[in-house]
Parts: structure tokens; C-alpha cells; sequence
């Protein structure tokens, strides 16, 4: 309830003077799509003390948070979210090695700083990620991978805080269900992941700079990262190619508004400059119905799509959304 929310924020300010606190936040400058209203409240804390106290006053009103890292995979409405408040792991940026070698890393470093890292003190494994934008939060959340490489090849553990609980919980790579893109984080909500270790193999910094500029190439000749996007719009479907479908059915190139089929990469949706959440949605759907209409197989978004409820008018299958308010 929005009264719950307003009294919510007044005690932060009361509680936590020093925390930064925006107010009817404008989205689009938090967002890889750089689309997106404002919402009521974003936080960063300066620490996991810190979120820990603020998400304990978020309970104590009743005001479940969406867990930001760097934006990257989300699409945020142009009208805004009145109800929302986010909290950003922005500012928990510890890296470094442990004593046995493993890497520690807090959830708001970007998964290309930890792999230049890894690279820096000659540990392999996680040259997949350096061209990745999100962050170590939202990697582990859903087993970001690229290239042949996965986070659950290299996560050793990952510590989270539980906000029903109030209690901060360290669990084994074994036990956090890692698959395409999912992970128990996600079918758990009020989980909040705040670092984790990673293990590596010894190697050789020239031979992991060398493999990681290949890939670097590769993505640039392949990827459209001129123009703003949320990475992969949809997930793969099992059997096929997202990209592949979308190209078959001629849709490369394909634009709603400023919102368009990456003539690229099909699967990318990407903003040509002042693309509306409408306009995506509307070309996501088309592109889900067309592919289905074709070929018999459901595109399920890969992009988050805020609200959960939101939706508009479309006479195709009902789309999956995701429920978990957290995005990386």
C-alpha cells in the first residue's frame, strides 16, 4: 500500500540520514534500455550493514524492495511506478583475493571488472565475462554466461541475505540450482545477494588478456552496442535459437516506434533513440506472436518486464512473466 511505502521512506530518512535516497527517481539514466519513468524510492547503500538496516525498515512497513545492480535486463515503464522501491547495490564494490587464491567479490561490481581482475592476477575461467555489463549480483542471480562459460562453472559460493529472516546465509555452488539462466535466487524471493567466491584455474595472463580481446571482437562484430538495448530479449528456447527464429521469419530489422529487431543480431531489441516501454513491449509481443504463428515455439522474454502485471492488448499466448522483483 502506497501508506505503508510513504512511511516506509520517512523512516529511512529518520533512521538513516547518510543513506542516498532519491525520490521520484527518473528510470531511463538507470537503465541499458534508457527507458523508464520515475519511481518513488531508490537507495544505495553504502554497504551490506547498510542494506541490511534498510531492508529491516522496509520490512517493518511491509514494502517488499526490487533489487537493482546495473540495470541491464530490465524494462522499466515510461509512466513510472509510484509503488516501487528500489534498492541498488551500486556501492558494494569489494574485490580481491582471499588467501587460497579464490576471488571475493561484492554484488555490485560489474562482471567485466572481475574478469580484469581474474586476467590482472593470472586466474582463467572467466574470460566469458568480460564483456558482460552486469554485475557479480545479478550474474550469479541468473547464471549469466556467454561464449561457452557460465557462472556456475566458477562460483564457489555465494552469501545472500534473506529478508524474512532478517539473517545472512552462505550457500555452496552445489546447493544454488544453477541453470540456463536461473538459479535458486530467483524461485526464492526476499533474497538479496550481496558476494560471492569465485574459484579459478592458474594461467597465463598473456593467453587470458589474448582470449578475452577474441571474444571482445566477437561480440562487437555480432552485437549492437551502439545502440542501447537489455541484452538477449528472449530466452532460448529449447531445440533452437531465439536469434534464429526471429531471422526466419523476417523480422530482422522490424521497428515499433524507435524500438526495432537489432539488424544485427534478431535476438536483440534495441532503443534507435527515443523508444517508449510501449514500443518494445508492443515489438516484443509481435515478434513472440509472428515466431509461434510460424513455427509452433514460444518465446519466453529474457527481459524483465516492470511491472509483472503489466501488459497490453495481445491475442496470442499468455506471456510468462517473471514475479521475483529483483533484476541485474
Amino acid at each position: 500500500m502506497l501508506e505503508n511505502l510513504e512511511a516506509a521512506i520517512s523512516a529511512v530518512k529518520e533512521k538513516l540520514p547518510g543513506m542516498k535516497l532519491l525520490e521520484n527517481e527518473p528510470m531511463a539514466g538507470h537503465s541499458s534500455f534508457r527507458i523508464g519513468g520515475p519511481v518513488r524510492a531508490l537507495a544505495s547503500p553504502s554497504d551490506v550493514t547498510g542494506l541490511s538496516k534498510l531492508c529491516d525498515i522496509l520490512k517493518e512497513h511491509h514494502v517488499a524492495p526490487f533489487i537493482l545492480g546495473n540495470g541491464t535486463n530490465i524494462l522499466f515503464p515510461d509512466e513510472g511506478l509510484e509503488d516501487l522501491f528500489i534498492v541498488s547495490t551500486e556501492k558494494l564494490q569489494k574485490l580481491f583475493l582471499l588467501p587460497d587464491g579464490a576471488i571475493y567479490a561484492e554484488a555490485g561490481v560489474s562482471l567485466a571488472r572481475v574478469a580484469a581482475f581474474a586476467q590482472e592476477n593470472g586466474l582463467t575461467g572467466l574470460e566469458f565475462a568480460g564483456g558482460i555489463p552486469g554485475t557479480l549480483g545479478g550474474g550469479c542471480l541468473m547464471n549469466a554466461g556467454a561464449y561457452g562459460g557460465e557462472m556456475k562453472d566458477v562460483v564457489e559460493s555465494v552469501v545472500y541475505l534473506y529478508i524474512p529472516d532478517q539473517c545472512m546465509y552462505e550457500i555452496e555452488n552445489s546447493n544454488c540450482a544453477f541453470g540456463y539462466r536461473q538459479s535458486m535466487f530467483q524461485k526464492t524471493p526476499g533474497c538479496i545477494i550481496l558476494s560471492a567466491v569465485l574459484r579459478l584455474q592458474e594461467g597465463d595472463r598473456q593467453a587470458i588478456a589474448e582470449r578475452m580481446h577474441e571474444l571482445g571482437e566477437k561480440r562487437r562484430e555480432k552485437q549492437p552496442l551502439d545502440y542501447p538495448s537489455a541484452g538477449s530479449a528472449f530466452r532460448r528456447p529449447e531445440g533452437h535459437f531465439a536469434a534464429a527464429l526471429i531471422d526466419g521469419a523476417g523480422l530482422k530489422g522490424y521497428r515499433v516506434g524507435d524500438a526495432q529487431v537489432s539488424e544485427k543480431h534478431a535476438g536483440f531489441v534495441v532503443n534507435r533513440g527515443s523508444a517508449t516501454s510501449h514500443d518494445v513491449y508492443d515489438l516484443m509481443m509481435y515478434v513472440r506472436n509472428t515466431v509461434y504463428r510460424d513455427t509452433g515455439v514460444f518465446l519466453e522474454p529474457e527481459i524483465i518486464i516492470l511491472p509483472p502485471d503489466y501488459h497490453l492488448e495481445d491475442n496470442g499466448p499468455a506471456v510468462s512473466r517473471n514475479q521475483i522483483r529483483f533484476g541485474g
